[in-house]
């Protein structure tokens, strides 16, 4: 996997494809391979050019000491396209990764093209905030809780009743998410990063066209704040995808990706 040296760390990348570009971004603690299994062989065949990449914190790219902030985030997905030659270009982003996309667009609107946000909130009501604050305090305890806990833990937050009423499927997630337990914790950095501050004043200001795509059965960016974000943005359109939780790209990802590229092939001349 190559490297682009950006804001003074390394970032692992790969590019696939040919065609009008596209960069996707990874949410917290995740790896952006995770968009390979689905995402990237339908960008590609649909005629576009990909970039993936592990965000800071993230195995193989750098992971520096000491705690993250989204502006960091945003620099390093910047300085990556002006590295790799490859703006502008279109964004998709989820969860964390969508907070990126949208600060991105308003920051450096001549790197962007349009967006598609997936499973983002624009603030965090009562109980998100409780969640994160929960977090925040067990990250910073240094308390590292056993993959066979987290990983159900983590299952029962991410997917949809469809996938956890199958044994077979939760079979399958309990033994990836256990395996990559290692790759989160090497995330900690992240750990810091505001998931909670009300963003709607910037959306408001985001001059690309955009799409926002919810997952009916996410619990950690639930459908009514994930449409929040589609009426602050301008002109923004917004789909919202049934029977899937907040990795609803992994759970209903023929319908994620005909969203996606529609989206896109709608706005090739942007």
């Amino acid at each position: 996997m190559p490297y682009a040296s950006v804001n003074g760390i390394r970032l692992a990348y790969e590019r696939t494809g040919q065609g009008e570009h596209v960069l996707l971004i990874m949410g917290q603690a995740a790896g952006g391979n995770v968009w390979t299994m689905h995402q990237v062989p339908a960008l590609n065949q649909a005629g576009y050019e990909t970039v993936t990449f592990e965000n800071r914190g993230v195995p193989p790219s750098d992971v520096p000491p000491g705690k993250y902030s989204l502006d960091d985030l945003v620099t390093d997905t910047a300085e990556l396209i002006e590295a790799l030659d490859f703006g502008p270009c279109r964004l998709v982003g989820t969860s964390m990764g969508a907070l990126v996309a949208a600060e991105l667009a308003v920051a450096r609107p001549d790197l962007v093209t349009c967006c598609v946000l997936m499973a983002m909130r624009s603030r965090a009501d009562v109980l998100r905030r409780a969640l994160y604050s929960g977090e925040r305090v067990l990250g910073e305890s240094g308390v590292q809780l056993p993959p066979v806990y987290d990983a159900p833990n983590s299952v029962l937050q991410m997917f949809s009743p469809a996938t956890l009423n199958s044994d077979a499927a939760v079979a399958t997630w309990l033994d990836i998410y256990e395996m990559s337990a290692s790759r989160r914790g090497a995330a900690g950095g992240q750990n810091s990063i505001d998931l909670t501050s009300d963003k709607r004043d910037l959306l408001r200001r985001m001059g690309v066209p955009c799409r926002v795509i919810a997952f009916s059965d996410d619990l950690m960016c639930p459908p009514y704040l994930v449409a929040e974000v589609a009426e602050a943005i301008p002109d923004c359109d917004y789909v919202e995808i049934a029977s899937c939780g907040h990795v609803g790209y992994l759970e209903r990802p023929d319908e994620v990706n005909a969203a996606i590229v529609e989206f896109l092939d709608k706005n090739r001349s942007c």
